[in-house]
Parts: structure tokens; sequence; C-alpha cells
């Protein structure tokens, strides 16, 4: 699949392009390094080599190949591939892909992929979501911090309905940014905030990445995604209590800005007025989660009735303006959307059963026990490796990636997959944040150079940076609350359907 451009990604957040690199060297020295160790590690383990280094070989071909910028589905196929023709032959690989295309997409719980997309792409043709963020100013605006509090829940209601952390990052960066700068706040706050409000939206249903993480860890859909919603609103909680102290502390750098915003509605009529508007997400939102939960759908029915909803809403908002015109784009962009999810899927499926025939799944797990390591010193561990893998890769790569070495580990250890698939997902979340490689720090302070979004304050790379490092430490405490009460993801799931 060729990479997406800039103008189509941002018309539809829910294309997948090729995995970034962050910035790696992209000159010909770098590309030459890159390919030389492609080259290498493909004819190496066809060498009289061990199995185990056999499947370090494959890993250095398929990290060689994403730093190439090859779509990350196409890297792990290929590398999974080389690896079984390696270890076994060339009929084991004929017979693998001839097979596992049909055995790792037809199944019926990945059919809620395209439902939740396309739900995503007609709320966003549609115009809603950019109603999230006025009406999210306009109830919290009295509070200290209160368009930055604002800014980090409308973020959570738009990561939640476009599936995409960079889509709703860039929206807000541009929308976000002057709003706080223009009502006195310091830019830190201001940029720390976008930041911040996309992470909660990848938790709360429909999230497409969790439900990626439950066809990798083969869990029940619906229980997966039931168990984002509450570490979701813990999250958006936190972030907003932390927006809230820091205005306190700031001062007149992040003010009570009710009284001073251009176009605020003043009276509760108005208010209500606003809040009718954006009437299609809380109702997508408690279609699915209370539709899964009562047990009247499953995760399936769930993402096809909010997506028949959905059609409706942008067949009626858009009747004057090429109402159909809009669903079309809407469900060509679920199609190539899809297509990359499923590939992705299909090379992580291909790794997980490359990888056991290496040694060097039962290898960590046996490392692992050799360390006496505990589970939530484990977790700790793999906090640290993904803010590491996320200097290079984006948070779906990085869980395709890791996850099917992982889970022989999770099982030794007792840990809870439903837990893990939270955790894993926020935990790749913070990474592509984190300096010196987070794509969305360099996505904000791309935004920030135009004039109408910085209104001619100096915004540097160092001001970002300086943001993340105070978003950091919220998101890891939550990382710690969630190991001290694992119950704020199981304990929804565990009554699901009573």
């Amino acid at each position: 699949m060729t990479a997406v451009s800039t103008a189509e990604r941002r018309d539809n957040p829910q294309l997948p392009g090729r995995v970034r690199t962050g910035r790696l060297p992209n000159g010909r020295i770098g590309l030459a390094i890159l390919t030389t160790a492609a080259i290498a590690s493909s004819i190496a383990m066809f060498l009289d080599v061990s199995k185990e280094t056999t499947g370090v070989l494959s890993l250095v071909l398929l990290l060689s190949l994403i730093f190439l910028r090859m779509h990350i589905g196409f890297a792990l196929l290929v590398s999974a591939m080389m690896g079984l023709w390696a270890l076994r032959d060339f009929g084991v690989v004929t017979s693998t892909v001839s097979r596992l295309p049909f055995q790792t997409v037809a199944q019926w719980t990945l059919s809620v992929i395209p439902m939740f997309v396309f739900m995503g792409l007609l709320l966003w043709r549609s115009g809603v979501t950019e109603k999230l963020y006025d009406v999210a100013r306009t109830w919290l605006g009295w509070m200290p911090g209160g368009l930055a509090v604002g800014t980090n829940l409308a973020g959570a209601g738009l990561a939640s309905v476009s599936g995409s952390t960079v889509g709703t990052t860039y929206a807000l960066a541009r929308i976000g940014i002057p709003e706080m700068l223009r009502a006195g706040y310091d830019k830190r706050i201001a940029i720390g905030s976008v930041l911040a409000a996309g992470l909660p939206g990848q938790l709360i249903p429909p999230s497409i990445t969790l439900v990626v993480f439950a066809g990798l860890a083969e869990v029940p859909v619906g229980e997966q995604l039931l168990a984002g919603v509450g570490p979701g609103i813990a999250v958006a909680a936190l972030f907003s209590i932390a927006l809230i102290l820091a205005a306190v502390v700031l001062g007149r750098k992040a003010p009570n800005t009710a009284a001073s915003e251009p176009g605020t509605p003043d009276t509760m009529r108005d208010r209500w007025r606003a809040l009718v508007s954006i009437w299609p997400v809380p109702v997508l939102v408690l279609v699915v989660v209370v539709g899964m939960f009562s047990g009247i759908f499953t995760a399936t029915e769930a993402g096809a009735a909010a997506a028949m909803v959905a059609l409706f809403v942008v067949l009626f908002s858009r009747r004057r303006d090429r109402p159909w015109g809009a669903v079309n784009e809407a469900a060509v962009g679920t199609i190539a959307s899809t297509g990359s999810i499923f590939l992705m899927l299909l090379g992580a499926t291909a790794l997980s059963r490359m990888l056991p025939l290496t040694g060097l799944t039962t290898g960590f797990t046996d490392w692992t026990v050799g360390l006496g390591l505990s589970a939530w010193q484990f977790i700790a561990l793999m906090t640290v490796v993904y803010l590491i893998l996320g200097m290079f890769l984006d948070g779906l790569a990085i869980m395709l990636l890791t996850v099917p070495l992982l889970m022989p580990t999770l099982a030794y250890l007792d840990i809870s997959l439903l837990w893990f698939g939270v955790f894993v997902v926020f935990a790749a979340e913070i990474a592509v944040i984190t300096p010196p490689v987070g794509i969305l720090s360099y996505i904000i302070h791309g935004v920030a150079q135009d004039p109408e979004v910085n209104l001619g304050n100096k915004i540097s790379l160092r001001d970002v940076f300086a943001s993340v490092a105070w978003v950091i430490p919220v998101a890891l405490l939550f990382i710690v609350l969630l190991v001290m009460f694992p119950e704020i993801a199981t304990y929804i799931p565990s009554q699901m359907g009573g």
C-alpha cells in the first residue's frame, strides 16, 4: 500500500500511511546501512546457524524494512516468511501464504473493524466532531484552565470517534492552541493540553486499537472494548485535574477565561443548544458500550448499529451539501484503512507462528523467569521498552511487533490479557509523544509554526518538549494506578451481561 498524502490523511484521519520511523538518517549513508542490514540478515539466516539466530536475524530484517519505510504489514509478512523458509522449506511458505490470509481475516469478531472505521469517517464528514471543541470550551471555560481542560476532554471525544490520535492532535492543535494563546495561556500549557488530549481516546470505545489487540491476543472483542472504558475516563479525569492544578499554580498564565473569550455563549440556553449539536457522539458511545455491556449486542452488532446511526447523521447534516458524496468518501476511506489494518494483522499472525519455531518466545520467558521478575516488575520493564520503541515506531506498530513475542510470558506471569491490552495501548500512545523522536511532538511543532496558530508567539521544539515533560509524569502516574488497582480495567468486563 502506498503512502497516503498529508491532505488525504487530514481529510481521512483513519487512513494509516506508512509507518513512520522518526528522524532516522534518510541520506545515502543511512539508506545504504539499512539496505545492507536487510540483505545481510536475509542471506545469513540461510547459513548454518541456530534456530535462535535465525529468529534474531528475522527481527533484524523486520526492523530494517520498517526503517526503510516499508508498510508495517508487508515488513512483518516478509520477515516471517523468510524465517519460515529458513527454518523449514519453501513449501511451508507457499502453504502458509495460501491459507493464512483467510484464516486470519475471515473472523466474525474482526468484522467490527470496518464498522468502527466507517462510523468514525462518517462522523468526521458530518462535521459533528468539529463541534466537540466548542462545546467543551463553552461548558468548561469558567474554571481555572478551563480551555485547557476543554481541549483535553474534546480530544477524548474526537479520538474515540475518529480512531486516530494523529488526526485528533492535528485538529486540536490548529483549533485549540490559538484559542488558548489568545486567552492569555502560557504556550507550554496550551501545547501540553493538546498533547495529552488524544491519550484517553484510544481506550474509550469504539477503539480500533483495542480491537486489533483482541485479535492478536485472541480475547473476546466486546470484553476488551469494555476494559477500556474505566481507564479512558480515568485518564481524561487525571489530566483534567493536572491542568486545573497547573492553572492555579501559573495563575494569570492559565486564567479563568469564560468572560474574556469572544463568541462564548453566555446563557444556559445557549450552552444546552451547543451541547445538543453533538448528540450523535454520546449516543454512539452509549450504543456501543451499553449494547455490549447488557448483552443486547455483540461487538460487531454494536459497531453496525453505530455505523447506521452515523450514516443517518451525515445524510441529515449534509443534506444540502452532497450527502451521498460524503458517504462515498467515507466508504472509500474505510476500504483503504480496513485493508491496511488487516494486512498488518496478517503480518503479525505470520510472525506469531514463526517466532515459536525459533525458540525466541520460550527463551524470552525463560529469561524473565531467570531474572525472577514479578508481574509488576515485568510491566515496569515493558514500560521502559515501549517508551524507547516509541522513538522509532508508531503505537500500532509497537503493539504488532511485541505482543506475539510476549504472549507466553504473560501466561507464565498470570497477567490478565484484558488488562494488558489496556496497558499496551496506553503505553504505546505515551511513546509517540516522547522526545527525541515522538511523532506527535513534531506534528504539533509543525502546526505551531503557522502564524494563524502561534499568533506571533515563537514556539520552538524546546517549548514542545518542555510541555511533554509534564505530560509524561502524569501518564506514568496513571500506569502506576492501573498496576495498583487493576480493577480500573477489569471490573466492567467482569460484569458484562450481568
